[in-house]
Parts: C-alpha cells; structure tokens; sequence
C-alpha cells in the first residue's frame, strides 16, 4: 500500500480511503494539487467497527492504518481529526464488491431469485446499514465535528465472486444513509458508466476487476476542485 500525499503547502484536503483512494491521489499529484493522505487498507477492514472514538479524534483498529492516519495529521500540522481545517475526502463504507459477495447472499433468494422488492426493502438496508455499521459511524463522527466531508462512490466494476444486483443496491443503500448526515456524494456514475451500467473500460485499471485507473481518478479530482476543493 502507498500512501499518496504531496509535500506542497497549504494541502487543499485530506484524503482518506481503501484502495480507490489511490487513483484520486495520483490524479491529485500529478496535477500538482497540493493534498495529504491516500489509502490506509483494504476496503473490507473499514465496514464493521474499525475505530475508537477519543473525543475530538479516532484511532484505527489496524496499526498500520492509525500510523498512516497519524503521518497525514502530523503533515498538515493537526494533533487530531478535529483540528482539520481543510475538507476530507474519503472512499471509506464504499466497497460494495465486498458488501455484495454473492454467498452471503443465497441464503435470501428464492430458487435462484430474490423476492420481488427484495432490493429495496427495509430488510435489504437494515442489512448493509449493519455491515457497514463502522463506516457510518465514522461519518457520524465527522459530522459532529463538523468537518466537510466527501465521500467518493466506487467505479462500477464487479468482480467475479459478487453479486451485481446487490452491489447496485447496496451502494446506494450506503449513499442514502449518508446523505442525512450531511455528507457531499462524489457520484460519477452517469459519466462513468456505458450502457451496461458497468464502469467505461477506459476508465478501468487493466490489471484487475476492481479499481479505477488514473483517468477514473483525474474525473474525480476535477469534480472535487469544481466543488472549491
């Protein structure tokens, strides 16, 4: 894992985020805005619980991603997450390929089909809300000290082992919960996306089923500095 802040001061936000904050980090460095921050772990590790709340900061569960934290902090002169004054930036609570493994969900279909409305049922987002409890408790947590934050939505690329339907599904079930919480939703899914509804092919890292590559990463940079960032 690399982080991807840029020395360059005053930084213009924080980024924070599983693997898919890499793209936006290198579009970000590569256009010579100046940021610190970039991913601290998979995106599985930030879904259930996965910090500690201390008042006017968190601290990571994972050693590895509290020392990556506590580097960016200490490069933007904070002790903590509370004395941010610059936007964060996050794709954490996104990993909807992870959310949507299609195993876990068997035990909900009927021979071979979810039951009509299934999808977006209550049922279905109590469900993902719970999975992700860790995610929108650390949204909530940005919100009460009163931090803009924007939280980037996932490309849309499916891997083998998830469920397409839930992986739609389920990230929006996450957006909506944020949206209350007064989170800004970068949603490029409708420049992103071709007529399947999957992710443009140029806009995919080749090597994988998963990520977004640098173009992917240079639309979303140029929706962030349109939003003032």
């Amino acid at each position: 894992m690399t982080p991807y802040s840029t020395t360059t001061t005053p930084a213009r936000f924080l980024l924070l985020g599983d693997s898919h904050a890499g793209p936006i980090g290198r579009a970000a460095r590569e256009a010579g805005i100046p940021f610190h921050g970039g991913p601290i772990g998979a995106g599985r590790e930030f879904t259930a619980e996965f910090f500690d709340d201390r008042q006017d900061d968190i601290v990571f569960h994972k050693t590895e991603a509290d020392r990556y934290y506590r580097r960016f902090l200490a490069e933007l002169g904070v002790a903590g997450l509370g004395a941010l004054t610059v936007p964060l930036v996050s794709t954490l609570g996104f990993s909807a390929h992870f959310v949507a493994t299609a195993e876990n969900w068997k035990v909900y279909r009927v021979r071979g089909d979810f039951p009509p409305g299934f999808l977006a049922s209550r049922m279905f987002d109590d469900i993902v809300l719970a999975m992700c409890r860790g995610a929108l408790a650390f949204y909530r947590k940005t919100g009460r000290l009163g931090l803009r934050t924007l939280a980037v939505m996932p490309p849309q690329r499916v891997p083998g082992h998830a469920d397409a339907a839930v992986f739609r599904a389920a990230q929006d079930t996450v957006r909506r919960a944020l949206v209350p919480l007064g989170v800004e939703i970068v949603d490029l899914r409708e420049r992103a996306t071709d007529a399947t509804g999957f992710q443009r092919p140029e806009l995919c890292e080749p090597d994988d089923t998963i990520h977004g590559n640098l173009a992917f990463g240079r639309m979303i940079l140029a929706d962030l500095l349109a939003r003032g960032l």
